[in-house]
Formats: structure tokens, sequence, C-alpha cells
């Protein structure tokens, strides 16, 4: 369990496979006053300290909106577990093997929900981050969108998504720390978690590297409580190592 003297969080993308192992992590803390968590689908939750939000990550209405529900300067961290790496049904989507494989449909799909997203979830949520204590805002990047660290290639959309909320990571960081200069900005690579968007890639992973959510969602927590304002605009594993840009 985390010893945060952290109170007020909001978790994007919280009935995600990660994003419930975040509310149900926190919420077993009862330093936690307040969680809000937000997501397209609304969830009724036995826990009263826990405020399910509206938010659709493809309608920037619905960022904004969901952002005015919470009060100005009052979260201690936030985090936007989100992110689409494959789907199925009417609209599948595979990350791409070769050049021959890459599209305009997919890399806008896969830009909207990893890049643009986010990038709007940084305009409307940073000002509710508190200014007269240590606030982290995390987003889940993943060790894939590493440009020096690209060693196997392909997944075209999936890693230029995710390089490029890493650049919007670092340059958040660095306005934000004008306006507020205790306000920590991270990225996280959760490991490999087994959930559905990993389904599909584990054949690979050794059994002691493949995490449940609650696993992944308690290091990264850790790791949330280990970085100080130095680290802020940086990407880091569940490990707490520095991820290369």
């Amino acid at each position: 369990m985390t010893n945060f003297a952290m109170k007020n969080i909001a978790i994007i993308g919280a009935t995600g496979g990660i994003g419930q192992a975040f509310v149900e992590h926190f919420a077993a803390s009862e330093k936690i006053e307040c969680i809000y968590a937000c997501s397209r689908s609304h969830h009724e939750y036995n826990d009263s300290r826990i405020i399910s939000i509206d938010l659709d990550l493809e309608q920037p209405d619905s960022i904004e909106a969901a952002a005015a529900q919470i009060d100005a300067r009052s979260l201690d961290i936030i985090i936007a577990a989100t992110g689409i790496l494959h789907a199925e049904g009417d609209n599948p989507l595979q990350p791409e093997k070769s050049l021959r494989d890459v599209n305009a449909e997919q890399l806008q799909r896969v830009l909207a929900i990893n890049t643009i997203g986010p990038a709007l979830l940084l305009r409307h949520f940073l000002p509710l981050l508190k200014k007269d204590s240590r606030a982290v805002f995390a987003l889940l990047s993943a060790r894939v969108g590493s440009i020096s660290d690209n060693r196997l290639g392909g997944w075209y959309s999936y890693r230029a998504s995710k390089a490029a909320l890493n650049m919007l990571i670092k340059t958040a960081s660095i306005e934000t720390r004008r306006t507020n200069k205790q306000a920590i900005i991270v990225g996280l690579h959760p490991g490999t978690v087994d959930s559905q968007l990993s389904k599909p890639f584990q054949a690979r992973v050794p059994e002691h590297k493949l995490f449940t959510a609650a696993q992944s969602a308690a290091y990264m927590a850790d790791v949330l409580e280990s970085v100080d304002i130095e680290d802020t605009g940086k990407c880091f594993a569940w490990d707490g190592k520095e991820v290369p840009a």
C-alpha cells in the first residue's frame, strides 16, 4: 500500500483493466478522501469516496466537461490509464508488422486515443493539480515509445503515438514548472499486464514478467511515490527505472 500524503485523486480510464486496479489500490487506503473515477461508462461504486464521472477520450467536449466537475487546484494525483493497441469487432485494428500495413485510418484512430486525447487531458486537467503541495500527473506510456530503444521495428502507429505522448509530457512539464513548481508530470510504462490490450502478444513473455493489473498498479503507485520535481517530464517503468527517450 502506498504511503502518499495524497488525499484527492482522479483516475481517467477507471473501468479499464489498469484503471480499475488503480481505483481499487487507492480505495484500500483510509488516507484517501476522494477518487474521481472517469470513464466512458458510468459506474456505481459501493464506496462513497469514489465519484463516477463520464469522460470519452475521443470527445473533446466530454474531457472539458469532466474536468469542470472537479474543483480547480484540488487534486494530489491524476492518472490517465488509457490507450489502444489493438481492437476486435466491426472495426478491427492490429499493430502493423511492416510499412505495407500502415494506413491513414488506423494511424488517425491510434493517435486520437493515445496522443490527442491525452493532450487534451493535460490541457483541461493540469489546472486541477494542487499548487500548495507536491502533486503528480501520470500518463500511461510504453517502452516501445522510446526512439533510442527501438530495436525490433514494426508497430508503427502505436510506437509513434507513445513517442508523441512522451514529447507532450516533456513539453507540458516545462510549461507547468513556470506556474506550478510542485507539479510532477511523468509517463509510466506498466510492464506487460494480463489484460485485453496484451492478450494477443503474451506468448513470448516470461511468466514472472506478466503482471496482473493489481500488481502493475501497485508497482506504478510506488514509482509515483518516489518521483520528485527533478523527474518531471520523464518516463519511468514499473520498476522505477527511467525509460530512455
